[in-house]
């Protein structure tokens, strides 16, 4: 008697540890006088201040709001429980597929724990991998991460470039492949760029320096294309292309294999549509325009008997290829090779005489092989239902490497015989815990407007559809952005939990091609809300949770999602994770790359925009002693990507306005971006957070296994 009383004791202590929130006293942040006239509409912008990153008031302010924060999180009783079961399961070996350059393998592996990926090289297949670059070395707390590698045609070099902190601002370096040494050459300044191997050095594309104190913050304006010889100073780089007059023009550069063609991708903001620029190498006559109009998404595949193959949407939504004859470019005289379907087509390569074309099919991968005169010879099989990625190489390539992947299916690695169509398994994960516990399935559901949308829910199998099961929803939303299958490690313990993740493949999207991406854009943006709000509706009319029990989540444009949702529909969620988010949608075109983001949702500059802008904006949304569900923000100081006074002010307008009866917390992370390379610990102290904050505010202690 005495045991079993002592144990309905402790549970009664841990049920009003879990029960009982502490209070939260919330910074003081002051409010100032800015106000905007928007074509007649007055709006005001007290916490504008925010905007200043570099004030000793911001940093205040930041330090003061994590004080809160991680004051709040301290007291969550099974914090800690969460850590040690998502280290545990981060603690196995990850690799990448192979890639085959002269005589080396080239992979990268992370032993578990890691902070950040090392590549190995090794001669052959069965050759001793020996460690050929160590982005643990480039930091102490590996806040500086390895964005990207590249080879000389003829294998002797490889570029490499760093981030740090998480900016997208690039640092370029060259090393010798045999030698592993590195040489003196150092890029600065580049962004949103490759690195495009010709001869002896490579194009890469960049902007002019910032101005000290504004590099993470200044507008990115007038990309310019530059050639870098090895062994000379960046000064001395050749400028190959610049647009004087139009600031938004960006150009992405890439050599063919052969080194006959210099291909030049020109882009204006975050729209699909570009322009195509082409220079014959061979000959050294100067850069032509091969596709002048912005009216269509163009993208090289490859260079076959001096023709180009490319692959458009142009008068195809769901993506066609073609072959253009750069002498004679005109729309008349394309040869289609493969029309479109009723299928988007996601990625095409052409591999040993073959065209390995990849097709989305209700979000999931299906890799078909053509001839080049587009006549089918056969499907690639894959191991299920999922996604698959990999299908490229060169033209003589006989083999590849591609990985498949699905909700509770860790990566695996298979290599893959083109000339036999063959799969073998070449290397699977470790990850400590059973698949065969849970089941993924993919439902379609009403939105608003009668439109069937995709959701794939994953839970354990048995679950009972009793309405009270912890679930969280995920979804993106935006700039032709497909959501697919893929593993999700970090929702694990909330599975194993009892719990449901669900993923929504909304509007805006790139799951079903060109319409569905525009069914989401601009003046029609409201049509992506609804598509999330509906997916809700659907979990809870379908017994699976009650908006007790439904948390939504997040980040980039998903955290305006989030943002503009929560607003509309506060009643239907318990907890609210908005990451990153595009929060200010009447400024957000002023800071770094905000404004290329123009094309897909509009600019409060255009008096039409501004009306719907206006009428969903996060920050400018938030309603006046509403109760909001249980908000952490989470932004990072090095996000170069979407400024984090984005996250800053909708933080400071919530608290301000929402009812105080759940927490509304911001949680600012410090040398991390927008997400790409955060570290090791990090990455799990950021989701020990956001599942401790879950399950606190659900009432809930999560059964970890």
């Amino acid at each position: 008697m005495k045991s079993k009383l002592s144990f309905l004791f402790i549970m009664l202590i841990i049920l009003s540890a879990c029960s009982q929130k502490p209070d939260v006293k919330y910074p003081e942040t002051k409010k100032g006088d800015a106000v905007d006239d928007y074509f007649g509409t007055q709006v005001a912008d007290p916490y504008r201040w925010l905007e200043d990153n570099n004030s000793e008031e911001t940093t205040e302010w930041v330090n003061a709001q994590n004080n809160v924060t991680y004051g709040y999180l301290d007291q969550i009783p099974f914090r800690e429980d969460f850590r040690k079961r998502l280290t545990e399961l981060w603690d196995y070996e990850k690799y990448s597929a192979p890639r085959k350059i002269g005589k080396y393998y080239f992979f990268s592996k992370n032993d578990g724990l890691q902070e950040q990926s090392v590549v190995y090289y090794q001669e052959g297949l069965d050759g001793e991998p020996v460690v050929f670059l160590d982005p643990n070395t480039f930091s102490d707390d590996g806040s500086i991460s390895l964005a990207g590698m590249a080879f000389s045609n003829d294998d002797k070099y490889c570029s490499y470039a760093i981030s740090k902190g998480g900016s997208d601002w690039r640092e370029i370096f060259v090393m010798d492949v045999d030698t592993r040494e590195k040489l003196d050459d150092h890029i600065i300044w580049a962004k949103f760029t490759g690195m495009a191997w010709y001869k002896d050095g490579f194009y890469y594309s960049r902007y002019d320096a910032p101005k000290e104190g504004e590099e993470l913050k200044a507008k990115n304006e007038f990309q310019k294309l530059y050639y870098h010889k090895l062994g000379t100073p960046q000064s001395e780089d050749v400028l190959v292309l610049e647009d004087k007059t139009n600031p938004q023009r960006g150009f992405s550069a890439g050599v063919t294999s052969d080194e006959n063609y210099l291909i030049i991708s020109g882009w204006e903001g975050s729209a699909s549509e570009n322009v195509l620029y082409y220079q014959n190498l061979s000959t050294g006559s100067p850069i032509k325009m091969l596709i002048e109009e912005f009216e269509a998404e163009y993208g090289f595949v490859e260079n076959i008997n001096e023709k180009f193959l490319i692959m458009t949407n142009y008068d195809a939504p769901n993506k066609k290829l073609v072959m253009i004859d750069p002498a004679n470019p005109e729309k008349s005289n394309w040869t289609t090779v493969i029309p479109e379907s009723e299928n988007v087509i996601n990625s095409a390569a052409y591999v040993s005489d073959k065209l390995l074309v990849s097709y989305l099919v209700d979000a999931n991968t299906k890799v078909f092989a053509f001839d080049i005169e587009g006549n089918k010879l056969y499907d690639i099989e894959l191991p299920g239902i999922g996604t698959a990625y990999g299908f490229g190489g060169e033209k003589e390539d006989t083999e590849l490497f591609y990985t498949f992947t699905s909700f509770t299916y860790p990566p695996t690695i298979f290599k893959y015989d083109v000339v036999e169509n063959k799969s073998e398994l070449f290397r699977k994960s470790d990850v400590k815990f059973n698949p065969d516990d849970y089941e993924t399935k993919q439902v379609f559901y009403k939105s608003k407007d009668g439109k069937e949308i995709p959701l794939f829910i994953v839970h354990k199998k048995g679950l009972e559809l009793n309405g009270n099961n912890p679930t969280l929803l995920y979804a993106y939303g935006g700039f032709d952005i497909s959501m697919t299958p893929s593993f999700r490690l970090t929702a694990i313990p909330i599975i194993e939990s009892g719990g449901i993740y669900a993923m929504a493949c909304l509007r805006g999207g790139g799951e079903y091609g060109k319409d569905w991406h525009e069914a989401g854009m601009l003046d029609k943006k409201q049509n992506v809300f609804d598509d999330f709000i509906s997916a809700a509706e659907y979990l809870i009319a379908e017994n699976y949770t009650n908006p007790e029990m439904l948390a939504c989540q997040g980040g980039s444009n998903g955290g305006l999602l989030v943002g503009a949702v929560i607003n509309q529909r506060p009643d239907l969620f318990k907890v609210a994770l908005p990451a990153v988010g595009v929060m200010d949608m009447l400024r957000f075109h002023k800071f770094t790359i905000g404004w290329a983001w123009v094309p897909e949702y509009g600019s409060s500059d255009n008096e039409d925009q501004f009306e719907f802008l206006y009428a969903y904006s996060p920050l400018h949304n938030i309603k006046e002693g509403v109760r909001y569900p249980a908000t952490m923000v989470t932004t990072a100081d090095h996000d170069d990507r979407v400024f984090p006074a984005h996250s800053f002010k909708y933080a400071a307008a919530l608290q301000e306005k929402a009812a105080k009866d759940n927490p509304l917390l911001i949680r600012i992370e410090t040398k991390v971006g927008h997400g790409a390379g955060t570290s090791t610990s990090k990455t799990i102290d950021l989701y020990t957070d956001l599942w401790s904050f879950m399950f606190y505010n659900f009432g809930l202690e999560p059964e970890l296994n």
